[in-house]
């Protein structure tokens, strides 16, 4: 199969504007593929298609789908780049229809930007169909001509990684449990001779007086693993790393305050901020990226028991501040308040955490973008221009100390795990509680519950657990790379 972009016309007479690569296949055949275009209607929209069988006895069927404006680039009131996004969802939805025709390899037009055309190919064909009898046709996509061929394997790697995250978030949480995960990861990065894993056990995180962590685990029967990566790929080993903070709770039960059974299946999910920065350090592998990153996931279930967490309970954090447990649903940020005092051992560049934090946080944006709270502006720079690129987007929140008081304004403890006026601000006393933990001048918390899953916002994404921010993190720590290459 052969998947080919076609600009939507710029005049009134609507005449197909093909790609290089559609001008180019078109003379191959005579003209005809211009020929039947103009026969089929008016001219293609955005995502739309044409499917041709018959044209060329090397493509026996060829999708052409509509790319939008020729000339489109960075859209300002949509903080993305609309010409990027446009190949992205067009390539999708073309590679799909030749999976619908059961064609095992399928050739794509670059579209004048090999990468997002390999990353509309490669996450639009994605499925996690691993415990189904009946599965679709796996489809192999690959550059169509020879032009651009390191951009599309940069893509191809780019998209992998955010497939891996996407695998892990919808994997059922008694395949991902927490050594399953770290084995999983640990599995990924072991062809790679600069990259170091630890898998520490329950013992190791006691001796670390991670009390806040501990007191989530102990309400499963599956014991914690805290994961820790790093990835050497610095000129120099010992300069100052990234580090990367990512909340892994396998299963969220809410323990005893419950969460409602509807809808409780996609808790599976919840360990999507561990998902999404250790897939980025396996991309950030892959690609060879000029730095150093340090990878830190605390590995848990939340589940209700005669052991688990009960609301009243104080706790004590690595740092030895005190937190009083009102909801034992607000699991997470115990989880990262250990990790995160853990991550300032590492005389950090930068520390950017990213979890499934809040409902609240999805109420505010929706799937549209992940809500970044950070002390620092040259941090947020960094996410947001690394955002635009990807096409998934971040959207600054505030720190306020309005914020601080209701969550240090506590009854029984240091500092309370939910902000005393319940549920107003939801996400910003969330942050406001991570930021008790952190002394680092440059961090950023990604709240990614809003975007942990995809219905059919993303269009070249299915339907399904969607593995956001990868690529944008990944983008982020190539950015960083060459700022200290500079």
């Amino acid at each position: 199969g052969l998947v080919l972009g076609v600009y939507s016309s710029e005049k009134d007479d609507g005449a197909a504007q093909f790609t290089s690569a559609g001008d180019a296949f078109d003379r191959l055949v005579s003209g005809k593929l211009r020929a039947l275009l103009s026969l089929c209607g008016p001219p293609l929209k955005k995502g739309k298609t044409r499917l041709f069988h018959g044209l060329h006895q090397d493509f026996p069927s060829v999708v052409v789908v509509g790319l939008g404006k020729k000339n489109a680039g960075i859209n300002e009131q949509e903080n993305w780049n609309e010409g990027k996004e446009n190949i992205r969802t067009a390539i999708a939805v073309g590679c799909r229809q030749i999976q619908d025709l059961e064609i095992p390899c399928v050739e794509v037009d670059p579209c004048g930007d090999a990468q997002a055309a390999a990353e509309g190919a490669v996450l639009g064909l994605h499925e996690y169909n691993e415990l189904k009898q009946k599965k679709k046709p796996v489809v192999t996509p690959q550059l169509h001509g020879s032009a651009g061929s390191e951009a599309w394997q940069k893509g191809v790697i780019y998209a992998e990684g955010q497939n891996l995250a996407r695998y892990l978030m919808e994997a059922p949480a008694n395949y991902i449990t927490p050594i399953k995960f770290a084995e999983h990861i640990e599995q990924k990065l072991r062809s790679f001779s600069n990259v170091k894993v630890h898998i520490r056990p329950e013992s190791w995180i006691t001796t670390q007086e991670m009390g806040a962590f501990l007191s989530v685990a102990k309400g499963s029967a599956e014991p914690p693993i805290f994961l820790e990566i790093h990835y050497l790929g610095g000129a120099n080993t010992d300069d100052s790393p990234l580090v990367f903070v990512g909340k892994g709770v396998t299963f969220d039960s809410g323990g005893i305050s419950l969460k409602p059974s509807s809808g409780m299946d996609a808790m599976r999910a919840d360990m999507g901020g561990a998902a999404t920065v250790c897939s980025a350090i396996v991309t950030a592998a892959a690609l060879n990226l000029p730095l150093n990153i340090i990878g830190l996931a605390p590995l848990c279930e939340n589940m209700p028991s005669g052991k688990a967490n009960k609301p009243g309970d104080v706790v004590r954090a690595k740092n030895g501040k005190t937190i009083q447990v009102d909801n034992t649903d607000a699991e997470g940020r115990l989880l990262l308040a250990d990790a995160l005092c853990y991550a300032h051992n590492f005389n950090a560049r930068a520390i950017v955490n990213a979890a499934t934090l809040t409902g609240a946080m999805d109420v505010a944006l929706g799937s549209a973008a992940t809500g970044v709270f950070t002390n620092s502006s040259w941090l947020w720079t960094h996410l947001y221009e690394a955002s635009i690129l990807t096409g998934d987007r971040v959207w600054r929140m505030p720190l306020f100390e309005h914020y601080t008081k209701q969550v240090t304004d506590c009854p029984l403890a240091d500092v309370s795990n939910i902000g005393k006026y319940s549920r107003a601000g939801g996400a910003c006393t969330a942050a406001a509680f991570l930021k008790e933990f952190v002394t680092a001048s440059h961090w950023a918390h990604l709240d990614i519950a809003g975007v942990m899953s995809n219905k059919d916002e993303v269009p070249y994404l299915r339907k399904g657990m969607a593995g956001r921010p990868t690529r944008t993190l990944v983008e982020f720590a190539a950015r960083l790379s060459q700022d200290s290459h500079n």
